[in-house]
């Protein structure tokens, strides 16, 4: 349910369980957590997915038996900010719950135009994941992330592209190769320049939490 192809030095993995709305089970958190921290190697990664929603967040049979509250979405979230190449959340149509957390670790995320955001927790009865708050706020600020977390509100992508929550608006057939094309100038750099501008725009996996202390 996870794909993986190289296309040289940049990586493109991809959510494939359209069929349940790419709605995330333990199994496939754990092995994109896998692939996450095989991609150091990688110049840059892209996080796309199947069919008309990114992703549902967690398979909610899943979630009710605990998923929600395990570790691994911090593993993932955690291991792709660590990574010194650049990423990118190629958002193929709805990102909503704990799905959030691995966009929010990018470093750069795109959306078609059909995009909605939310990320109903606080409805579920469950906290979120414990730096997405944080890092929702270094690129939104508190008070839309309270909109969101708090009061619930389902955006869709040009409210996000307003608030910066995502970065640009592309249409369907033209994401993937959108994201390809701003990873160009970084695969050709060299990797101590790329890496180098990358921790000087203040990507580290530490950043986000300092946000709101």
């Amino acid at each position: 349910m996870i794909d993986l192809e190289k296309e040289g030095e940049v990586w493109t993995v991809t959510l494939n369980r359209p069929d349940k709305a790419n709605s995330l089970t333990h199994d496939m958190l754990s092995e994109l957590a896998d692939i996450m921290e095989s991609a150091r190697s990688a110049r840059a990664v892209i996080l796309t997915g199947k069919g008309k929603v990114f992703s549902a967040g967690a398979d909610l049979d899943e979630a009710r038996a605990g998923l929600a509250r395990s570790d691994v979405w911090e593993r993932l979230s955690g291991t792709i900010v660590a990574l010194p190449g650049l990423t990118i959340a190629a958002l193929n149509g709805t990102l909503a719950g704990g799905a959030m957390g691995m966009a929010l670790a990018c470093d750069l995320r795109i959306a078609v135009p059909g995009a909605k955001f939310f990320y109903p927790v606080m409805k579920l009865g469950f906290l979120p994941q414990p730096s997405d708050p944080a890092r929702m706020a270094a690129l939104i600020g508190p008070a839309r992330t309270k909109l969101i977390l708090m009061g619930g509100q389902r955006i869709d992508a040009e409210e996000a592209l307003r608030f910066g929550l995502i970065d640009r608006i592309v249409e369907g057939d033209e994401l993937v190769d959108h994201a390809r094309m701003l990873t160009e100038l970084t695969v050709a750099a060299r990797p101590e320049i790329a890496n180098a501008i990358k921790e000087m725009c203040g990507v580290t996996p530490e950043a986000p939490v300092a946000a709101l202390t």
